[in-house]
């Protein structure tokens, strides 16, 4: 009953005429709400509303920020009056902690932006690469492919198809300079692509996808797809260093950094024992 109390001795004073008396004088630091020595002022209010907002939701949006507040200091008041002192101590040391981790966290990554080496060769790459290749191993089947969907009906329909099975460069330039007549495609059988992402969009049969193949046709009532296999690598297979790449890099990187921050620690150890500010008794 203090506490029902106490909110309902919550003073709520604000009107339809908010923004006019923000415009006056010194109206910034009119009191809007008290919860015991607690004060909201009008200067606190200012923020909280949007550009082009109208009176009504203003008004809305305002009485509903008091609330929230009063709400909030009742119950900070009253779990401060039951915490016990072990308790409020335990809080408190946590908050330290808290704080003093961020400080050095924030801290650490400054030095790393400024000091970390981010250039990695390709020898860098490859040597890791080697030495590590046995931790790659694939979880997902890739594939070296080609595709081409067009409408059943597009003109040029057996050059398109003789132009897509053929090794050339100059035919495969002369496809490209066609696309905008094709639904989707990739050209690109040099790079290594997931097959899940290439099930997602051509309806063939897993099994059929991962076996190698110059050219699969498919048909359905709306367009025609092309297909060309040129390589496949199965489930835990070791994966290439041109698909691991990106993460080689991170993993490569992580290192640097685990080893610049050792560094950095030395350094301030060594410079504060010289200087007799840490000393171990």
């Amino acid at each position: 009953m203090k506490y029902i109390a106490i909110l309902f001795s919550v003073i709520l004073f604000i009107s339809c005429d908010f923004f006019k008396m923000q415009e006056k004088e010194n109206s910034t630091s009119e009191i809007v709400a008290i919860v015991n020595t607690e004060k909201l002022f009008r200067k606190d209010l200012v923020n909280i509303l949007p550009k082009n907002i109208n009176k009504l939701d203003s008004v809305i949006l305002v009485k509903s920020y008091i609330q929230d507040w009063a709400i909030k200091k009742l119950l900070l008041e009253k779990a401060k009056n039951n915490s016990s002192l072990e308790t409020v101590t335990q809080i408190d040391n946590l908050v330290k902690d808290y704080k003093e981790s961020l400080l050095i966290n924030n801290y650490k990554e400054e030095l790393v932006k400024q000091q970390l080496d981010t250039v990695i060769s390709d020898e860098e790459l490859t040597n890791y690469y080697l030495l590590n290749k046995e931790n790659f191993k694939l979880n997902e089947e890739l594939v070296k492919i080609k595709y081409l969907y067009v409408d059943k009906n597009i003109k040029d329909k057996k050059e398109i198809i003789k132009l897509f099975k053929s090794d050339s460069i100059n035919d495969l330039e002369k496809l490209e300079k066609q696309e905008l007549s094709f639904k989707f495609h990739q050209f690109n059988d040099s790079i290594w692509t997931q097959l899940d992402n290439i099930l997602l969009k051509l309806p063939f049969s897993k099994e059929k996808l991962l076996k190698k193949t110059k050219f699969i046709e498919k048909q359905d009532s709306i367009g025609l797809y092309l297909v060309a296999i040129k390589d496949v690598l199965e489930r835990n297979s070791i994966a290439p260093l041109s698909y691991i790449t990106p993460t080689i890099e991170q993993m490569i990187l992580h290192k640097r950094k685990i080893e610049l921050l050792r560094e950095i620690e030395k350094i301030i150890v060594k410079d504060a024992t010289q200087k007799n500010n840490f000393k171990i008794y």
